[in-house]
């Protein structure tokens, strides 16, 4: 993907994720999805790149931390409850993808399904990531925090970004 095909994209990539997206990540047989209502994305290290933020006691997090790469789908039609529901729940205690009828789809440059739906998709693979310091964080952000589990950062480069009708 061009970098300059990406940035004619781009924003439409934050409004979508704040009605609400899916984080999905896959490391060998391990797969899981999440909600995610926040990101960043722009340009660093000359490439396109999508910020996502896990907290560490999510079981998304393990998966993370071990996989090469990522897909964030921001789907087009009401999917509220199931990305309510994925929101919700953790993928140590259900299959997601089953309570909520969810198919995937084999990512087209990474080895992390995007969630089948029509919508806007993003893959990226993982370029760093970095655990939050919470003593680098505002103080008045530590409020967000009352469990201490704090986000860790994952930038990823993307690397494919479309739609699906």
């Amino acid at each position: 993907m061009e970098t300059k095909d990406f940035f004619a994209r781009a924003g439409e990539i934050i409004p979508s994720i704040e009605k609400g997206a899916f984080l999905t990540v896959q490391c060998a047989e391990m797969c899981n999805t999440m909600t995610i209502g926040w990101a960043m994305v722009g340009l660093c290290w000359r490439k396109p790149v999508l910020m996502v933020a896990v907290r560490n006691s999510r079981h998304t997090f393990k998966i993370m931390e071990a996989a090469p790469d990522f897909t964030v789908s921001m789907p087009s039609g009401n999917l509220r409850d199931e990305i309510f529901y994925c929101g919700t729940k953790s993928g140590r205690d259900v299959n997601k993808f089953e309570e909520c009828e969810l198919k995937t789809a084999a990512g087209r440059k990474v080895e992390s399904p995007i969630i089948d739906t029509p919508g806007l998709h993003v893959e990226c693979t993982m370029v760093y990531k970095n655990a939050m310091q919470p003593d680098n964080l505002a103080s008045r952000f530590r409020g967000l925090y009352p469990e201490k589990d704090y986000h860790s950062l994952y930038f990823g480069e993307i690397v494919a970004c479309y739609d699906i009708k």
